[in-house]
């Protein structure tokens, strides 16, 4: 009899399963006994082992960490935070509140025709470390440096570092840098609180330690700086604990390098900021009024604006502006808490390549 398609299927299917389940159980029954003899293996190595393969791996070990330590020290300064610098300026002895700079090669105070070949030469050492990617229009502004700045109109001057192609306008929205604008107003009770604490020490002396007074036509103008040219000042930030950890969570604050600033401004009553141009146009000018009485103005590019307190301002300080008070002696002091924060068209690479090139002391 010819069998049917299903008998000869039948006998068939049933042994090859039941021997697959076999051969399956064979192999993981193997693999556990193969495992367990691995690991015992392992642990009888471990303590059949010798002084001195233990101390050629704890060589190996030593070595390893050197360097990842060596890697790590050469990255690029851009990322380096508030706290960092602290530590920084404790070892660099920052006195009396601010930073007195008494290098003649430092780019942020030199002012002659070597200045440009000193630039080009940290550019050409931040691009042999790293990379020249996106870095064609800062080699351009240095190549073209001196035509940049002695060709700019009087309106806009910046005295050392000129960026060419980016957006100017003596004033700037809130958005250009939304979420330090937001942060800074959000802690206004903060830093204000912190400012009259300080401030009550003027009724016992003319200048308190770590405050500074800078020149003026007319009345007074004083300045508590915790960052101070890229430098943070540990003195002054040990006594503002709270606004100098809000420093920290700034996503666009400069202070690693010449360009970045932090600092409690004040103007009394009668006093008059001649007209003055800043150092660069890569960085806004940010100040939140914390005291704003009546009658104070901000001049740049020949556009007043007034401050209000716990809003922020900010501006472009590479145009010609000043700043009074022409208030009555009553109403007190004008106060801000001015931060520098990165020009938002500054792009990144294009700001670590910066940090580097006008690093403090470099």
């Amino acid at each position: 009899m010819v069998p049917t398609s299903s008998d000869r299927r039948a006998p068939l299917r049933t042994p090859s399963t039941t021997t697959m389940s076999l051969e399956w159980l064979m192999d993981w029954s193997w693999s556990l006994d193969g495992l367990r003899d691995f690991i015992a293996t392992g642990i009888q190595s471990f303590r059949d082992c010798d002084a001195t393969a233990l101390v050629a791996v704890a060589c190996l070990l030593v070595l390893f960490v050197w360097y990842c330590y060596h890697v790590g020290r050469e990255q690029p300064r851009a990322y380096t935070t508030v706290n960092a610098l602290m530590q920084s300026a404790e070892a660099n002895g920052v006195q009396n509140g601010f930073v007195y700079c008494q290098s003649p090669e430092c780019v942020r105070c030199s002012h002659h025709d070597g200045l440009n070949q000193k630039l080009y030469h940290n550019l050409q050492e931040y691009a042999k470390r790293y990379s020249w990617s996106g870095m064609g229009r800062i080699h351009k502004g240095i190549r073209e440096q001196g035509r940049y700045l002695n060709s700019r109109p009087s309106i806009q001057k910046p005295e050392v570092f000129f960026l060419p192609d980016l957006p100017t306008t003596p004033y700037f929205s809130r958005d250009a840098q939304k979420h330090d604008v937001e942060l800074l107003e959000r802690n206004f009770q903060t830093i204000l609180c912190e400012f009259e604490t300080l401030y009550k020490a003027f009724s016992n002396c003319s200048l308190p330690q770590g405050w500074k007074m800078n020149s003026t036509p007319s009345g007074e103008w004083f300045t508590f700086y915790l960052v101070n040219q890229g430098m943070c000042v540990p003195r002054n930030c040990r006594r503002c604990p709270r606004t100098y950890r809000l420093l920290g969570s700034l996503r666009t604050c400069i202070g690693n390098n010449v360009f970045g600033n932090a600092c409690i401004s004040v103007l009394s009553p009668g006093t008059v900021i001649a007209e003055h141009y800043g150092p660069t146009n890569i960085r806004i000018r940010c100040h939140l009024g914390l005291k704003t009485p009546s009658n104070c103005e901000l001049v740049v590019g020949g556009e007043p604006q007034c401050w209000a307190e716990g809003r922020c301002l900010l501006f472009d300080d590479s145009f010609l502006h000043t700043a009074f008070h022409e208030g009555a002696p009553e109403e007190g002091p004008r106060v801000v808490f001015m931060v520098d924060l990165w020009h938002p068209n500054v792009a990144a690479a294009e700001r670590q390549a910066l940090d580097f090139i006008f690093a403090p002391g470099r």
